[in-house]
């Protein structure tokens, strides 16, 4: 080859390399994530591509800015391959209505659309208005009504002054105004100040009797403290109570108090359970009961709040909550939010209803009058690694799937910290609740409630690897997991989780599987109970199975009853049978899925047949609560009661068993204790073997 040859073919090459370029260039741009920022000192008239602000260009200064850039480039063309990503810069963003995606703000699965905080940044979205204008309380009759502790410490803000109209309603805990302090909710002025008072007796005059227990209809509560005699002048009394059942509590308003024959009467309508002697409740929303650092009372007849700061307010002004929510997302699919604090709504912080893959990851919740996150249709949305608490309700809500074709939704909860939830209703307001088909709550760490921990209805919900304990802590005849009431709700696998510390209100009774009123259907495997009053229960169900368990110091392990058969058999032929009926159960694919449903209004419905209690090992207490009625229906099989099963350290409450343990010889399956709880607490090894 000569010289000049050699030369052209290399100039030929050269050209292709350049020719390949230049095609390639634009493919590559269009491969390239995207960036937009954010930032509280930004403009929306900026581009939004620069992280600082230079040269008169810079960050947008609003959320919905960035999100109608998106929508742009959307209608322009397809989204670049990698997405785009929101940066939010560090700051507080206080919204004045929430933050709203629909489906023309979707992403693609090669494609998601992530609104993030900048990284080492911290962000908070908040649905309050700092208070500004506090003022030492100094107007005679005001101070008069304060209790004399609290004279010359009260401030007082005019919310007109600042334009906060909305003061929200006190009964209704989701729509109420709420005060906080130092990344803390401040408490609506209340006495006694902690715990509650009992009902002396009751003059209704209306008696009645259910299951033995006496109780008035009308609310006409005997007091026994002189306490109500500083309450004359409140206009807008409350009293929350315990009225009937420990599990029901309710707000009901005062109408009257007779000093004389020291009676409370309730304003209709009365509770829908009515009254008890010994029951419970405290009284709130009382200038007169402003006693104490951190109590607050709003009059809403002239828009003044009153508060008794903690602290100096000089530096960190209160803040008070005005949107219902935070973020609504309806539709939208592959769209993530990650990495910030949201805070400082009176309803539910994030709402996602429909849609696809759309997820929550690493944010805080805290401050919130509603729930965390509630997603309601769609698929595979979830949210993972939260750190959620001092929720007024709930933590987080999965509803999805199809429950007449068993399609599942494939929600999911995963490796959330959630604590001190359901500070304002107390009751029914668990942590995770499941809804519908084939959702999941898996690694949670959930902790200090006064109520349930997990609650799911439907069917093929995974509950799994989760840690629960200190939960139930102000009602009795509840549960750590609880569903209840149906025969067409099956399928669901509770399985490896740590459930601890669970006694219930004056250490008298809660549960840590409740399968409540003819549950059925439920596998209940390979959980560690250790110091819960009551584990499992099994309230009249059926076709559950409790098999490869650990119970360690546990009064009485499992109970089994025939509750269908006695007291509630009247639910037989009404509420069980019309949710039957709902159900296409003699018709794939329910058939296929659930055999034992088909033809069981002719093998005695009432019964609680089919129960199998197999190779669970019981350590400790009373393992076998099973009622005389229903002994006859259950199997107990291979059970390793009351020997030593050799666990690895009880002292060190690492209740492995070893590998020369009694329970391998009748079948007992090793349980992955390691792999219990949030991944971040898993040893290196374990995370890379979960995440794999």
């Amino acid at each position: 080859m000569n010289i000049t040859y050699k030369s052209f073919i290399i100039t030929l090459m050269l050209f292709a390399i350049c020719l390949i370029v230049l095609v390639a260039a634009p493919m590559v741009t269009h491969a390239e994530a995207i960036r937009f920022y954010v930032s509280p000192f930004g403009k929306d008239t900026w581009s939004g591509k620069f992280a600082n602000s230079t040269d008169g260009d810079g960050p947008f200064a609003t959320l919905e800015r960035a999100r109608d850039e998106i929508r742009k480039i959307k209608k322009e063309g397809p989204l670049p391959q990698g997405g785009i990503s929101v940066e939010l810069r560090g700051g507080t963003y206080e919204l004045n209505k929430p933050f709203e995606l629909t489906a023309e703000n979707s992403g693609t699965e090669s494609a998601p659309i992530i609104y993030q905080a900048f990284q080492g940044e911290e962000v908070q979205l908040t649905g309050g208005k700092k208070v500004t204008n506090f003022e030492l309380v100094t107007d005679a009759d005001v101070l008069k009504r304060l209790p004399e502790v609290a004279r010359g410490k009260v401030l007082q803000a005019n919310l007109g002054a600042l334009k906060i109209t909305d003061l929200g309603e006190v009964a209704e805990t989701h729509k109420q105004l709420g005060l906080f302090f130092q990344n803390m909710p401040m408490t609506l002025s209340r006495w006694p100040n902690e715990g509650f008072v009992d009902i002396v007796d009751l003059t209704g005059g209306k008696p009645f009797k259910i299951r033995g227990r006496e109780g008035d209809r009308i609310g006409k509560l005997v007091y026994q403290d002189d306490r109500p005699k500083r309450w004359l002048e409140e206009s807008d009394l409350w009293l929350h109570g315990y009225w009937f059942w420990d599990w029901a509590e309710e707000r009901q308003k005062v109408e009257s108090i007779d000093t004389v024959h020291r009676v409370i009467s309730l304003a209709p309508p009365y509770h829908r359970y009515g009254y008890r002697k010994g029951q419970w409740y405290y009284a709130f929303n009382a200038l007169a009961e402003l006693d104490m650092p951190g109590e607050w009372y709003l009059d809403r007849q002239t828009s003044v709040l009153y508060f008794w700061p903690p602290s100096h307010t000089d530096k960190d002004a209160p803040t008070v909550s005005i949107l219902s929510n935070l973020l609504l997302l309806k539709d939208v699919s592959y769209v993530t939010f990650k990495g910030l604090t949201l805070e400082a709504v009176r309803g539910r912080a994030v709402f996602i209803h429909n849609g696809t893959a759309n997820k929550i990851i690493n944010c805080t919740f805290r401050n919130i009058g509603g729930g965390a996150v509630t997603i309601s249709g769609g698929s595979l949305n979830g949210v993972l690694r939260c750190d959620i608490s001092l929720t007024g309700q709930i933590g987080i809500s999965l509803k999805g799937g199809d429950r007449k074709t068993l399609t599942p939704a494939r929600h999911f909860a995963e490796n959330n910290h959630i604590h001190h939830y359901a500070r304002l209703t107390r009751m029914n307001q668990p942590a995770i609740a499941l809804y519908g088909v084939g959702n999941r709550a898996s690694h949670n760490q959930i902790h200090d409630a006064p109520h349930q921990g997990i609650f799911f209805s439907g069917n093929d919900h995974i509950i799994e690897f989760n840690d629960i304990h200190n939960v139930c802590q102000e009602a009795n005849d509840a549960g750590a997991i609880y569903a209840g009431r149906d025969w067409t709700m099956r399928g669901t696998v509770i399985r490896y989780n740590y459930l601890h510390d669970i006694k219930g209100l004056g250490e008298k009774g809660a549960s840590g599987v409740y399968l409540d009123d003819m549950f059925c259907g439920t596998y209940i495997y390979g959980n560690v109970f250790h110091r819960v009053i009551r584990p499992i229960l099994i309230g009249g169900g059926r076709d559950n199975t409790v098999e490869n368990n650990i119970f360690v110091e546990c009064p009485r392990a499992i109970h089994v009853d025939e509750r269908a058969l006695t007291w509630a058999s009247p639910h037989v032929n009404t509420t069980m049978k019309t949710r039957l009926e709902k159900m296409p159960y003699k018709q794939p694919p329910w058939s296929n899925r659930y055999p034992a449903l088909v033809h069981i209004l002719e093998d005695k419905p009432a019964a609680p047949k089919g129960n199998i209690i197999v190779r669970n090992i019981i350590v400790g207490g009373r393992w076998n609560d099973i009622t005389t009625g229903a002994r006859p229906y259950v199997k107990l099989i291979d059970n390793l009661i009351d020997h030593d099963p050799h666990f690895v350290d009880a002292e060190g409450k690492n209740f492995q068993i070893k590998d020369d343990s009694p329970a391998y010889k009748l079948g007992f399956q090793r349980v992955p204790i390691e792999k219990i709880g949030r991944y971040s607490l898993l040893p290196p090894a374990i995370l890379r073997s979960v995440l794999r």
